[in-house]
């Protein structure tokens, strides 16, 4: 068992330097400041600046126009776009288009009908759907919230588009997260805090040996 690992939530140095060196294929940098994990664009240029290309740089969005996705794709050299609002399909199709980059559409997931919903509407419009839980009503936060849903949901399934498994993962479950939903990868960023927005090198770590089967 082994899967591609995106660590979200990457607003330093010290975290950036951790998912590399124990094996990251992607970063994610949060563009959403109510978010604890907001990242300035000056600091996603800094922190791109020792990204190499062969890990994918991913820029979380909710609802952003295309002004600020112009200006955080220059800033952190982003690869793709995450889109974890109510964007609509068109809207997927517009960004893509118009960037020329490959984009994520994150779904809420609680029910299997979140998941048939997601494949009429987004299968194949994005290249990666993220299936994420649905956060506590009383978040504003889209992600990030260390909730999981039921991955027995995705068992067996197949999209035209890649896809991810989000939502409550930890180093503690994410083995067998994979194991039951056959993600071909998975998403972590609150899984491996310290505290709230601050990442700990140890639990990246051991998130991605798990993840990865190592």
């Amino acid at each position: 068992m082994s899967c591609m690992v995106k660590i979200c939530g990457i607003n330093s140095e010290d975290a950036a330097m951790a998912a590399m060196s124990a094996g990251a294929d992607a970063l994610g940098y949060v563009f959403f400041p109510p978010s604890p994990r907001h990242i300035s664009l000056n600091g996603a240029t800094t922190l791109t600046e020792r990204v190499p290309d062969s890990i994918l740089k991913v820029g979380l969005f909710v609802e952003a126009g295309d002004e600020a996705l112009e200006n955080a794709i220059k800033a952190g050299r982003l690869d793709v776009i995450q889109m974890h609002g109510k964007e609509s399909p068109e809207r997927v199709a517009q960004v893509k288009e118009k960037f020329g980059l490959r984009v994520m559409k994150a779904v809420s997931v609680s029910t299997s009908d979140d998941i048939d919903a997601a494949a009429a509407n987004f299968d194949g419009v994005a290249d990666f759907l993220l299936f994420d839980a649905k956060p506590p009503k009383d978040s504003n936060l889209p992600g990030g919230n260390a909730v999981s849903f039921d991955w027995n949901l995705l068992t067996g399934r197949s999209f035209k588009s890649n896809w991810m498994l989000a939502g409550g993962l930890d180093p503690d479950n994410v083995t067998d997260a994979v194991r039951i939903s056959g993600a071909p990868w998975v998403d972590v960023s609150s899984g491996v805090e310290k505290t709230k927005g601050v990442k700990d090198a140890r639990k990246i770590a051991d998130f991605i040996r798990a993840a990865k089967g190592y």
